[in-house]
């Protein structure tokens, strides 16, 4: 084993074998990959082999069919057979609520560049003959869908690997990592010490253990899985051709072929996490878990009824083995705040679907300083702290519990909650809140008529909530409404560099004292990185605000780019609370909570200040989301009840009505406000987001600037645009497809109903040519296309004049 390597990955199953391939074709091969036993002895070697493209998060989808591509090349490369076979795959509806959503998901497949079909009960049983349909209304078939052999691919990664210049030891387990005063990574193993620029973790179920080695607590525990493999079923050995992978998604269940018999896996409800206080470091190689059959008996028995060969066929092999998950199913990737070079590439559940992608993304990372794609779903800082041991361990259960259940768009899961509250919760939910939950802290969704109504029936098509968050939206533009922005992340940069280094990480102007700007973020490639409000309390001091589920995304990376001194960042998000008040009466609002002038000339549109709220020294900034005028109201937490108690004993002769998210999403609609993770993320550049007029290009440095002035010359794949669409009793979620005529025109990336608009509105990517050309557009809602219309203005108030009132 070499003494010195530029990247020790730790880990030899499927994915540090990819993250290592994946380092080698970027052009490093000064690499190790260390690995305790064996390649493939945790759980690749047992894993089921499966992998599809299908996935909820399109960024995240198209790694994925990045990874099936990848198989071809990688057995080219290495000469490694992969047992590679492309059966299909059905996903299978038995209701009509299943129905709907995967019609929904085929329409979203043309914008990921899935080539699936929806086929009928009878075409189901034509590809699958020992399936029973009764009760089946129809499937997605997806030809780039099948299984492989764990091994062979593990194995194909390895060596093409080892033939670009990557060196692996085997039979060789780390003992501790240590950073040394140059800045390297001492990796102690049992067989000697390494020296490395770069650690990946990618250790699989023992992932926790090197995370703890380097004083990362890592979101994941393994959990116990079962399948069945069946003896021959002369139903399936008749047949010219494998049968697809088939998923019983009311069932909980998948099977595919294994010979000339069956696999069948099992989601069970009732999931038993495995070795929660740590994975033994001799568990591996052919070890597996006893199984126990008996949890299972409800869903087995459904599935032996859907495929009653297999009933038939009798089990000739059980297998539990255990598969690292996460708080909400994806992978941990990307580098650890406050630990230098190391990074994760951990807790893939779906390691020969997604391998090859987090392989990609995370050699990119290294190698590059940035993914190509948009991975925010896979990043190991969509956790914050909150993610203690007890709430991975509880929300991975209920994950895995509901693996094959419908993703509602306006469902929040309950398992771990309330984990997180503002100090005003118990009033919100006097006033019938009902709650949602964002970075494990519960936010006010909209507010229910009454104790008993309040709860949002999870639905494809407008909720129980649609009538209340019509009136929410109607205060909001006739009179005053309140939306607790305690949940807004809130950032403090403070010293005397604090505006050399903004001006530096930013690519517009800082304001002046008392004032405000808006200020997209760059990364060095020049997509966005951030889509931030900046307020300049001081000279020295400014506060920054931004999502409230990006804190420790931001902090990562304002904390990788401080200099060393003369400039401090702080996270205030749970020390500030607030409020934002919007409407027409908001300024009468304002000036009987205060005794401070509040007249335009005072307090101007886009301006900061320090003011007494009643007797709490507050940050009152004039801004909205809404569209309306508008106050941002920041206090201590301290001083959070007292000052909502305040506004609500003064609105109440202005027809004060407290308001959510949801709220909230149809206003910023209504006057074609994007945000982030939506119409904004690092898929686009300012110029694709609309976000350049904000831009200071000509400010002699700032990130991404070089790549910001090359973006300024090129040609615009696709811009975002507005629509109105004529729906039924659905809205648009975010990607579903535009048309012109039979052409893909572009996508959705958020929508809903203008309550006051009258108008179902979408936001989304088009062709910058069909912004000019006036042709007929139509958006797909659960499937079906609905005509649309390209939107040249917002439907409410398009010159702004009220929120500058």
């Amino acid at each position: 084993m070499k003494s010195h390597a530029r990247v020790v990955v730790i880990g030899g199953g499927v994915v540090g074998c990819s993250v290592l391939y994946h380092l080698t074709k970027l052009g490093w091969s000064d690499v190790l990959l260390i690995e305790r036993k064996e390649l493939t002895a945790g759980s690749s070697w047992h894993a089921a082999g499966g992998f599809h493209a299908i996935n909820g998060d399109i960024s995240i989808a198209r790694l994925q069919a990045y990874t099936i591509s990848l198989y071809r090349e990688i057995e080219a490369a290495s000469g490694q057979d992969v047992g590679l076979r492309m059966t299909g795959g059905l996903n299978i509806a038995a209701t009509g609520e299943r129905w709907d959503s995967l019609k929904a998901e085929w329409a979203r497949h043309r914008v990921m560049g899935i080539d699936s079909e929806l086929v009928g009960p009878e075409e189901v049983k034509r590809l699958c003959p020992i399936i029973d349909t009764t009760g089946i209304l129809g499937a997605i078939y997806d030809r780039n869908e099948g299984h492989l052999d764990p091994s062979g691919a593990t194995h194909a990664y390895a060596k093409a690997a080892r033939l670009k210049g990557a060196e692996i030891a085997r039979q060789t387990r780390v003992m501790e990592l240590m950073r040394t005063p140059a800045g390297l990574w001492r990796v102690m193993t049992d067989q000697g010490t390494v020296e490395a620029e770069h650690v990946v973790n990618a250790a699989g179920l023992w992932a926790r253990e090197v995370g703890a080695m380097a004083g990362a607590r890592l979101p994941l525990i393994p959990i116990e899985h079962h399948y069945l493999i069946t003896a021959d079923i002369p139903e399936l050995a008749a047949l010219p051709q494998l049968i697809p992978v088939c998923a019983d998604l009311d069932g909980g269940i998948y099977v595919r072929q294994e010979g000339k018999g069956a696999l069948l896996g099992v989601y069970e409800p009732d999931p038993r996490p495995w070795a929660e206080d740590g994975t033994p470091w001799d568990y591996g190689d052919t070890e597996l878990l006893p199984p126990n059959l008996d949890r299972l008996s409800d869903t087995l028995a459904h599935g032996l009824a859907r495929f009653p060969p297999v009933a038939i066929a009798g089990i000739k092999r059980v297998v539990n083995g255990p598969f690292t998950f996460t708080p909400d199913g994806n992978p941990l990737v990307g580098p650890i705040a406050g630990i230098p070079n190391y990074w994760c590439a951990c807790g893939v559940m779906a390691g020969f679907a997604q391998g090859g992608g987090v392989g990609l993304s995370l050699a990119e990372w290294i190698v590059s300083g940035e993914p190509q794609a948009d991975i925010f779903g896979m990043d190991v800082a969509r956790f914050g702290e909150f993610a203690t041991p007890g709430y991975t361990r509880e929300k991975s259960r209920e994950f895995y519990s509901r693996r094959f259940q419908i993703a509602y768009p306006n469902e929040f899961w309950p398992a771990m909650r309330p984990l997180k509250t503002t100090p005003v919760h118990d009033m919100l939910g006097a006033r019938n809140a009902v709650f949602g939950v964002s970075y494990g802290l519960e936010v006010p969704l909209y507010f229910a008529a009454s104790k008993d109504t309040a709860h949002e029936v999870p639905s494809l098509r407008r909720s129980n909530a649609f009538p209340i968050v019509a009136e929410e939206c109607a205060a909001a533009r006739s009179a005053v409404v309140a939306l607790d922005a305690s949940s807004f992340a809130k950032y403090e940069v403070a010293g005397r560099g604090a505006e050399a280094w903004l001006d530096w990480l930013l690519p517009v102007r800082m304001p002046e004292p008392g004032r405000i700007r808006l200020a997209p973020m760059l990364g060095d490639g020049g997509r966005l990185m951030g889509d931030l409000t900046v307020m300049r309390l001081a000279a020295d001091r400014f506060l920054v605000f931004g999502s409230g589920y990006l804190q420790a995304w931001h902090m990562r990376w304002f904390r990788e780019r401080l200099p060393d001194r003369a400039v401090a960042v702080a996270n205030l998000t749970e020390q500030l609370g607030g409020f934002a008040i919007s409407g027409p009466h908001a300024r009468t609002l304002l000036g009987g909570l205060t005794g401070a002038d509040v007249s335009d000339d005072a307090i101007r549109f886009f301006s900061v200040r320090r003011m007494e709220v009643g007797p709490i020294d507050a940050i009152v900034a004039r801004l909205s989301i809404t569209g309306e005028l508008g106050y941002e109201i920041y206090v201590p937490n301290l001083h959070l009840r007292a000052l909502y108690a305040r506004i609500q004993e003064l609105g109440e002769g202005l027809g004060l009505r407290d308001i959510g998210i949801h709220a909230l999403n149809a206003l910023r609609l209504e006057k074609s406000y994007g945000i982030w993770s939506r119409e904004f993320s690092r898929e686009y550049t300012p110029r694709m987001a609309g976000l350049d007029r904000l831009i200071a290009y000509d400010k002699p440095g700032f990130v991404g600037r070089e790549a910001a002035l090359r973006d300024m010359d090129r040609a615009m794949p696709n811009i975002l645009a507005a629509f109105a669409i004529e729906a039924a009793d659905a809205d648009a979620a975010g990607f579903e497809p535009i048309w012109s005529g039979d052409e893909l025109a572009g996508y959705t990336t958020s929508g809903g109903f203008g309550h006051c608009a009258g108008l179902s509105l979408a936001l989304g990517y088009i062709k910058p040519d069909l912004t000019r050309s006036g042709a007929p557009l139509a958006i797909s809602i659960l499937g079906e296309r609905r005509p649309a219309r390209l939107l040249d203005q917002p439907p409410i108030d398009p010159r702004g004049d009220r929120m500058r009132s």
